[in-house]
């Protein structure tokens, strides 16, 4: 079977990846009319913001995967009253055939369809809970492309003194891999979210999780030199607290952080795909290689469960050595 093709199964069970949700109450019964499929997605979002806590660009992705689920059963004539697994199925086997998508893009969006499936049968404006029936593809967990140490010293050190906006993009650099910030996180940073003098900026972070996130002293170097000599030059004439600014003075957005990112990755040479998310990944396998505690790193990142952080507990090949020489008995 394609591993990306969900599995129709029997029984109840909630995917460990899904948010919490009430369970369903008894199948079998007569559904009264459904508002609008639009209508039904914008009430689910509007639930899942009030209630579950998410974050606005889960909601957003959200919402997008479930007009594309809308789109499909317009499309084949599917009412969502007497929906079956069976069309589910078709639905995802064609984003992976027609979309190309990843697994991990199929099951992210499984689960947003089965929430909202939950969602109207609990509802009553399903006859049967569809979403029970469904099992998630499995994937592949694949370990996070990391920049060693001196990638990432060379990294921070790229901008371009003669670039107008070099001061603000070492600072921006720097404070990613000082912090492990989200890119969202950190575009969204006020003046009155970070301390330079005691060393600490707080952030909100997935779920309006609010978390305070100490600074090193090379960022707090760089973001000296970024608030004293360009950020009053890029704010005049405007009122903003925003930290970072574009050219323009308005607050940098979290694609324009991406790219300049992404810039400077090219310029390093570096083979391969290199975001912010990077230089987070980088923040947290540096601190556990260096003996960094799992559930300290945990806090730092944001992380609402430790098993997400653990995926950063992976060593490279060269450490592995280095204790097997140190520690095995026949050296």
């Amino acid at each position: 079977m394609n591993p990306a093709t969900p599995t129709i199964k029997s029984g109840w069970k909630t995917s460990a990846t899904e948010p919490s949700y009430p369970p369903p109450s008894p199948p079998e019964r007569s559904a009264p009319p459904a508002p609008r499929f639009g209508e039904t997605i914008d009430r689910f979002i509007n639930q899942l913001w009030s209630e579950a806590g998410l974050a606005e660009n889960t909601l957003t992705a959200y919402r997008t995967d479930l007009r594309s689920f809308s789109a499909f059963c317009d499309k084949n004539n599917i009412e969502l009253r007497r929906s079956e697994p069976v069309n589910l199925q078709k639905y995802l086997l064609s984003l992976r055939e027609t979309s190309q998508l990843a697994v991990s893009s199929i099951a992210r969006r499984l689960v947003a369809i089965k929430l909202f499936l939950r969602y109207c049968y609990n509802n009553g404006w399903m006859e049967h809970d569809v979403a029970t029936q469904i099992e998630s593809p499995k994937k592949w967990q694949h370990l996070p492309t990391v920049l060693n140490t001196n990638q990432a010293d060379a990294l921070m050190s790229l901008p371009d003194e003669h670039d107008p906006l070099a001061v603000r993009d070492r600072a921006i650099l720097e404070l990613f891999y000082a912090t492990g910030l989200r890119v969202s996180e950190l575009t969204g940073l006020r003046m009155e979210d970070v301390n330079l003098d005691v060393g600490y900026l707080r952030c909100v972070g997935k779920g309006r999780r609010e978390r305070i996130v100490p600074v090193g002293s090379r960022a707090i170097e760089s973001l000296r030199e970024y608030l004293t000599d360009l950020r009053p030059h890029l704010a005049e004439g405007r009122s903003t607290n925003r930290l970072f600014l574009s050219r323009t003075g308005r607050g940098l957005d979290r694609t324009n952080a991406w790219r300049l990112v992404v810039k400077y990755a090219r310029r390093l040479g570096i083979s391969g795909k290199l975001s912010p998310h990077t230089l987070r990944h980088t923040f947290a396998t540096h601190l556990l290689a260096g003996g960094a505690d799992v559930r300290v790193v945990q806090e730092l990142l944001g992380h609402a469960d430790v098993a997400t952080t653990q995926i950063y507990t992976h060593v490279d090949s060269s450490r592995l050595k280095a204790v097997h020489s140190k520690f095995h008995p026949r050296q």
